[in-house]
């Protein structure tokens, strides 16, 4: 969906709930997650890259999802008084949307053992994999250590331009 349709229809939907001038509205570029609920700034985020991908049906149910966590308050995250006001705004009273498309990792990186990791931003540090070091350790019958380990390293490719590090 297009971002200006996107803003509109955020928008609109703000001005039908009550939400306008207590409330603002602004994208994000998370690639994770859809939408946030600010309730320090009152503002309602939604994710440009995703809502680039998203069906304009799931659009609206993101923004719907985000307008009934301003309207029900901070404390009441996914429970009851959430549930009930996101049914009575119009949206599915559940957590996440399903069979929605993703945002690729810029950065793909894998272990000696074929184990894949996604990072969104450049890696800085060497890492290693976890799953390998932790079967390696449970093998020994001792605990993994959290520390980099240069037998279990990850080799990380940009996938984009094929660099490696």
């Amino acid at each position: 969906m297009e971002l200006g349709e996107v803003r509109a229809l955020a928008e609109g939907l703000l001005r039908e709930h009550g939400l306008v001038g207590e409330w603002s509205f602004d994208f994000d570029h998370a690639r994770r997650r859809a939408g946030q609920c600010d309730f320090y700034r009152h503002r309602v985020t939604l994710s440009a890259p995703l809502m680039r991908l998203y069906q304009s049906e799931q659009v609206r149910e993101v923004i719907l999802h985000e307008i009934a966590h301003a309207l029900a308050g901070a404390r009441h995250h996914h429970d009851r008084v959430w549930r009930e006001t996101a049914e009575r705004i119009g949206a599915k009273p559940q957590t996440r949307l399903s069979n929605t498309p993703e945002v690729l990792p810029l950065w793909v990186g894998r272990c000696a053992a074929g184990h894949e990791f996604g990072r969104y931003r450049r890696p800085v540090a060497p890492a290693s994999c976890m799953i390998c070091a932790r079967r390696a350790a449970e093998a020994k019958g001792s605990r993994p250590l959290r520390t980099y380990n240069r037998n279990f390293r990850i080799i990380w490719t940009n996938t984009k331009t094929g660099e490696t590090l």
